[in-house]
């Protein structure tokens, strides 16, 4: 929704349109009278902006490059010790009878380590849940991605309606200063008077252009999520409906999902220490050949590691100590989360409560009071300084709801994210990029 005024006639029907803007939730029939007067760019909704950003996620590549990598050590887990070959001769060269050539013994052998105690199993499980980390870490990072795009939705939308109270204290203050004019020329106040009501004319329009750039600039911050140029209008009555949150909220699953899949990881770990304790026999067949006689022999041996000094002992409790940790993690991080969650939703609430009381009682005493004194001054019972100090007590009730209504809406992007709001939409993105 964007109002623009230019010139500085008709100061008065603006004023009253301005205020009613700012006093109420525009409704269906004003948004349509706006649209009918002038053609304006398609509105943006907080949905749309959201999905877009996350269609165009810059990281999603990478992140697919390190599930492709976990999905590789889940598969090189799996790989059974390669075997090997041996040769060895014996008897090569020696003295006495062991100097003829003759008397060599060849031997070729094949040699397999057999892994016991679930080794293979325990570095399956490992890479799975590496892998799972991985995935976690990603939805986090789209959720984490998703709660600044919204950040970004909020102050556009708190630049906008900055832009109004903006607008409408340069309407308020052409206003002003045709009645003072009017007033000088009457000789009925001095000619200081008429630089005064100038000098705040000037003012209000340099505070205008200015807003008006910040709300431009906003627009932008947001359009840059996708790369896109911001010829797109945003709908204010989202930003001034502020409705209070429920009680009915869950905590985020990506977070809690990430945390537990690390507790798997080193509940993994633990198994796969545990499974180095166990030694691996190594077998060997072959032949060997006896170069005195040319007769051929099957033989046959092994190797068997002796826990005489390193049983991984300390590797082990290492493993259980981070499982421990990670357990631990997760039940302070519900405890954070739900308390940070209960203090958002307070906060929310209580800017809520505020400023639908700026707007039910403050705001419109504050207009009263302004139309009380224009029409005094107009009659000579005010100064133009009365008149000024009206226009500022409700230009600065206005910007106070803003004031609260921003941060509202800054609480809403940091609860949707605690509570994983938009993980659906992150989903659907990531299964889209998967088809």
């Amino acid at each position: 929704m964007h109002l623009r005024y230019r010139g500085r006639a008709s100061a008065r029907p603006g004023l009253a349109l301005i205020a009613g803007l700012l006093l109420t939730v525009t409704g269906p029939s004003a948004a349509l009278a706006q649209s009918s007067a002038v053609a304006a760019p398609p509105i943006l909704d907080l949905g749309e902006a959201l999905a877009r950003a996350s269609a165009a996620d810059p990281a999603a590549t990478g992140w697919d490059a390190r599930l492709g990598a976990a999905q590789a050590s889940v598969r090189q887990a799996g790989v059974k010790p390669n075997p090997s070959l041996g040769f060895e001769l014996e008897d090569l060269a020696g003295s006495g009878t062991y100097s003829v050539l003759d008397r060599t013994e060849a031997t070729l052998s094949y040699q397999q380590t057999l892994e016991r105690g679930g080794k293979r199993e325990a570095r399956i499980g490992l890479a799975r849940a590496g892998a799972e980390v991985t995935r976690r870490r990603r939805d986090v990072r789209r959720l984490d991605l998703l709660r600044d795009v919204q950040v970004a939705y909020a102050e556009a939308l708190s630049a906008e309606a900055d832009l109004l109270i903006a607008e409408a204290r340069l309407v308020a203050a052409q206003s002003a200063q045709t009645d003072v004019d009017r007033r000088v020329r009457a000789a009925r106040d001095p000619l200081f008077a008429g630089s005064r009501a100038e000098a705040a004319t000037a003012q209000a329009e340099i505070e205008r252009d200015q807003a008006r750039a910040a709300a431009r600039n906003a627009r932008d911050v947001v359009a840059r999520y996708w790369g896109g140029a911001a010829d797109f209008a945003l709908n204010l009555e989202t930003f001034f409906g502020a409705v209070p949150p429920s009680g009915d909220r869950a905590v985020a699953v990506a977070d809690l999902a990430l945390l537990e899949a690390e507790r798997d990881v080193a509940t993994s770990n633990v198994r796969l220490e545990q499974s180095r304790a166990v030694t691996d026999p190594t077998l060997r067949a072959g032949f060997r050949y006896f170069g005195d006689g040319n007769d051929v022999a099957l033989v046959v041996g092994g190797t068997l590691p002796l826990r005489l000094h390193d049983n991984n002992k300390g590797a082990i409790d290492r493993a259980i100590s981070e499982r421990s940790a990670a357990e631990a993690d997760i039940t302070a991080e519900r405890v954070l989360r739900e308390r940070e969650i209960a203090r958002l939703m307070a906060r929310m609430a209580a800017s809520a409560t505020e400023s639908e009381r700026l707007r039910a009682e403050v705001i419109p005493v504050a207009i009263r009071a302004v139309e009380q004194v224009r029409d005094g001054f107009n009659r000579g019972g005010f100064q133009y300084m009365n008149v000024a100090d009206a226009e500022r007590a409700l230009a600065d009730a206005r910007a106070r709801r803003v004031a609260v209504l921003r941060q509202f809406h800054l609480d809403q992007a940091a609860l949707d994210r605690l509570t994983g709001r938009h993980a659906a939409l992150a989903s659907s993105n990531l299964n889209a990029e998967r088809r």
